[in-house]
């Protein structure tokens, strides 16, 4: 096998450089957090029962273009409603461990290239159709077209992938072409209905007018569009009484949309919706001051850290794991958070996130320790090589290097505490601020930097497979930007993505885990949080780690009013139906 060239290799996420808005005073909100969600085991007499009814509306931040799952991967606002309309095969919990959906049970063959899923019985679209196993065949052979906008290595992936339904019409089939444990990740797709989407052209289907008529077979269905001025301002959901986990308690959900974060603020305050969506630095402080607001909390898939190029001949001290170990001894990560940040982050010791399936705990953390670190740069034979010198050298190099960073402020400020710190080391660090698009395309991509500054974004994808980072064969034309040419990584992550045995897999990345922060190829520095608010009549809330934003609906189902307050938007029969 062409292991440089395979399908699986190359799929993965792509390190997004952006400035992410992160929303939350850590402490505060984590401690608020534990307060509006007990802990399991908890006395449930007092814990309120659940009672049917009520309307729940919630402000997003955004404007809508199509309510189909197909089409909604560049419009975080749709896959919000979307998550509401529509099911998938699986889905994952908190901890990313898969889950069955409208599948109620799969088989893996012993190879791992070939999967078996039974469908549940009873399962329907909101039309009263059973999803069938035709259903999820119709999905896959759309999502493989080249007339709709699926993003490319979506339809490379699914292009390699057989299959096809067998029996009865509720069993279907697929066939790798080879074993990739990952799989199930990729099968959280929404499922569309054939008998609705079949006698559309395919290049039709992205102006298709059934894109804001949406049929699906999740927790609750279309039932109008609220329009003002010809433009779209919200879109009203109601129950789907034969859901196939059990009606949700809310009646009515609605999500009406807004320009701003403020402008969301100020719909909550005017007692217009009942939730925002995310909760941004620049009402923060505001949102906290809102007496009946609640917070959940949750790290996002993200993971900051430094990238240090260790091929790159120019620094051939990043080749040193003890260099490495002291850099990172000499980084005050928590005045990072706590002061740039203003404790919107945690912490990272490593690749894989907290909270998954596959986290190891037993990890040192590498707490802040300037002495310590510059004792392992005298191990390593770096000094000062005359009286009053700034910079340590060994054999005539110095210990000096470029760290190419995104110019945003929030990275500036991060790469200024960052060349502070480790000159108070010894260490020189030229920055080099540059735009997003060039850190990929003219310094990471060519492998032409020194150290970098970087946000990997991991969204949407549950399965925590490091593999495109950091094996061996990704060093050339993949996303291994470090460089990192280690045989017993890449066996460990080799081994996790072709064996289906979740155990072994755990094992496997538990010593991957170990092993990484010993060698400590990047610098693990933060994961961003993501905090959501909503109004305290809301009950039954439960968010965990989220793999994307929309995550948080996971179980609005079990969503339940205190009281059912009144309706503060126009009842249904008044608002204004699809055009």
């Amino acid at each position: 096998m062409d292991t440089q060239k395979s399908l699986w290799q190359r799929f993965r996420v792509l390190v997004v450089l952006a400035v992410v808005a992160l929303v939350v005073v850590g402490a505060l909100l984590w401690q608020q957090q534990s307060r509006e969600q007990p802990l399991p085991g908890g006395n449930p007499a007092l814990a309120p029962t659940p009672v049917s009814g009520g309307h729940y509306i919630e402000a997003l931040v955004g404007q809508p273009a199509r309510f189909n799952p197909l089409l909604d991967g560049y419009n975080r606002v749709d896959r919000d409603v979307d998550r509401l309309l529509y099911c998938s095969l699986i889905r994952f919990d908190s901890r990313g461990v898969p889950q069955g959906a409208v599948a109620e049970s799969w088989g893996i063959s012993q190879d791992g290239t070939i999967y078996n899923f039974a469908l549940r019985d009873g399962v329907t679209w909101h039309d009263g159709q059973p999803v069938t196993a035709e259903d999820v065949v119709f999905t896959v052979e759309l999502m493989r077209n080249p007339a709709l906008p699926v993003p490319t290595d979506v339809r490379a992936f699914w292009s390699e992938v057989e299959v096809e339904p067998l029996g009865d019409g509720r069993t279907i089939q697929f066939r790798l072409p080879e074993a990739f444990a990952p799989f199930l990740d990729y099968l959280t797709f929404g499922l569309v209905p054939k008998h609705v989407w079949a006698n559309v052209p395919p290049e039709q289907i992205p102006d298709s007018p059934l894109n804001l008529q949406p049929l699906g077979c999740g927790p609750y269905q279309f039932d109008h569009l609220l329009v003002e001025h010809e433009a779209i301002t919200g879109v009203v959901l109601r129950a789907n009484e034969y859901y196939y986990l059990g009606r949700p308690y809310i009646d009515q959900v609605t999500f009406r949309y807004y320009a701003s974060p403020q402008e969301a603020l100020q719909a909550y305050r005017a007692e217009e919706v009942l939730g925002i969506d995310r909760i941004t630095p620049d009402i923060l402080a505001a949102t906290l001051a809102e007496p009946n607001l609640n917070f959940y909390t949750a790290r996002l898939p993200k993971l900051s850290l430094i990238l240090f190029n260790l091929q790159n001949s120019e620094v051939p001290f990043f080749q040193d794991p003890v260099v490495r170990r002291a850099l990172y001894r000499g980084l005050n990560r928590q005045w990072m958070v706590d002061r740039i940040l203003q404790g919107q982050a945690i912490l990272a010791d490593g690749p894989i996130f907290p909270g998954t399936w596959a986290y190891y705990d037993g990890v040192p953390r590498v707490a802040y320790d300037p002495q310590g670190a510059v004792s392992l740069l005298r191990e390593a034979k770096y000094t000062f090589p005359e009286e009053g010198a700034k910079v340590r050298a060994k054999d005539d190099q110095k210990l000096a290097f470029d760290l190419v960073y995104p110019d945003d402020e929030k990275h500036q400020a991060l790469a200024e505490a960052i060349r502070e710190d480790w000159a108070a080391l010894g260490v020189a660090v030229n920055l080099v601020p540059v735009g997003y698009g060039r850190l990929i395309s003219d310094y990471l991509e060519p492998r032409t930097y020194q150290a970098a500054l970087v946000d990997l974004d991991l969204s949407r994808t549950p399965d925590p497979d490091p593999y495109p980072f950091w094996h061996q064969a990704m060093i050339t034309g993949g996303q291994n930007y470090s460089m990192w040419d280690d045989r017993r990584a890449s066996e460990y992550l080799e081994q996790a993505r072709t064996t289906p045995d979740m155990a072994q897999r755990m094992k496997l990345y538990r010593n991957f885990q170990v092993y990484f922060a010993r060698e400590l190829p990047a610098l693990p520095l933060f994961y961003p949080l993501y905090t959501y608010a909503v109004d305290a009549t809301v009950q039954g809330i439960r968010l965990g780690p989220v793999f994307d934003l929309s995550d948080r609906f996971n179980g609005i189902h079990k969503w339940h009013m205190q009281a059912a307050p009144a309706s503060v938007l126009p009842t249904l029969e008044e608002g204004t139906t699809t055009p």
